[in-house]
């Protein structure tokens, strides 16, 4: 049973108390019959080699009485402060103990949270296509937990609670996040002359992968959307600044690739602050090459990035996570 393996973790066993004691009246989650299922899965975007499997999984929580508790909780919480940001719901990873509907078990979250979700983003006026293609975000996570690891799932149940809570939409080819100043950033954006502090409003831009090329002209279309998007949909909330914390803003890039190349020409668009200390060179692994464990002897140099990341690390390098900003 789920909620055995979820005890018997020390981390989780707490995280179970802590939400009984939160949620003290939760609402009885409310999942999708087996016949509506697929319809709300491919919307959805998630693949159809998933969904006999995720209906079938579907029938196991619906048969488990504390499971379907727990999901009712979790819903429960998740939607409470719906649209604040920072508020949401961030679920932790289940372990491999908890199996196929363990590593399921946040995919069905969003699912029942799905009414919730909609009625905000109608209350907020948010057309009917940005609310779809951002959801849509969903299947292509599970494409990426299908990719890594087989079989459906989550691996980063926490980001997409940020879709799901209204603190993302999908504008084009770039994801903006509504969110805030942190202290470094704004001394930066202070500096240099912006009437903007921490906690101030700020947009955090996210470059998703499988959305083709990070070409200019996708970028500017976006932010054009975004402008007119967030005007219209959050007028009470002034976004003066974009920001972004990505690989793709390490200035060693700029070492490997041509200065006509996307990649230097999106990072061209910020003031980069210096970035992370510590190396991380399993992010670009991961969305270059799809899978982070990779053997670096065993990566491919098909193209400059592939090249860029592969010559570097050859060459006893590491990659950093860069810091951007830049007037909205």
């Amino acid at each position: 049973m789920l909620l055995k393996a979820l005890r018997e973790d020390a981390r989780l066993a707490e995280w179970l108390r802590s939400l009984e004691y939160e949620e003290t009246d939760p609402r009885p989650a409310v999942l999708p019959d087996a016949d509506e299922l697929p319809d709300v899965l491919l919307d959805l975007s998630v693949a159809h080699e998933h969904i006999n499997e995720l209906v079938a999984l579907r029938a196991r929580l619906a048969a488990d009485p504390e499971a379907m508790s727990l999901l009712g909780r979790c819903v429960t919480r998740f939607v409470r402060d719906m649209g604040e940001i920072g508020k949401g719901w961030e679920p932790p990873a289940f372990p491999a103990t908890t199996g196929a509907l363990g590593r399921c078990f946040h995919l069905y979250v969003f699912i029942a949270a799905l009414p919730s979700v909609r009625a905000h983003h109608r209350e907020r006026g948010v057309p009917d296509d940005v609310s779809r293609r951002t959801l849509a975000d969903l299947g292509r996570h599970v494409s990426v937990h299908h990719r890594r690891v087989g079989g459906p799932g989550l691996l980063f149940p926490w980001w997409i609670a940020l879709h799901f809570h209204g603190e993302l939409f999908q504008l084009g080819r770039l994801q903006f996040q509504r969110a805030l100043l942190g202290r470094r950033t704004s001394r930066a954006v202070s500096a240099a002359g912006l009437d903007q502090g921490p906690g101030d409003p700020c947009l955090s831009l996210h470059i998703a992968d499988f959305r083709g090329p990070l070409s200019p002209s996708a970028c500017d279309r976006s932010l054009t959307l975004a402008r007119e998007f967030f005007a219209r949909h959050y007028p009470d909330e002034r976004y003066k600044t974009a920001v972004c914390n990505s690989w793709l803003l390490d200035p060693q890039l700029k070492r490997y690739l041509p200065a006509d190349s996307n990649i230097v020409r999106f990072q061209d668009r910020f003031h980069v602050e210096s970035g992370e200390t510590n190396p991380d060179d399993s992010v670009p692994i991961g969305f270059v090459f799809g899978d982070p464990d990779v053997p670096l002897g065993e990566l491919p140099r098909r193209n400059s990035v592939e090249r860029a990341v592969v010559d570097h690390l050859r060459a006893g390098g590491h990659w950093y996570g860069g810091r951007g900003w830049f007037e909205l």
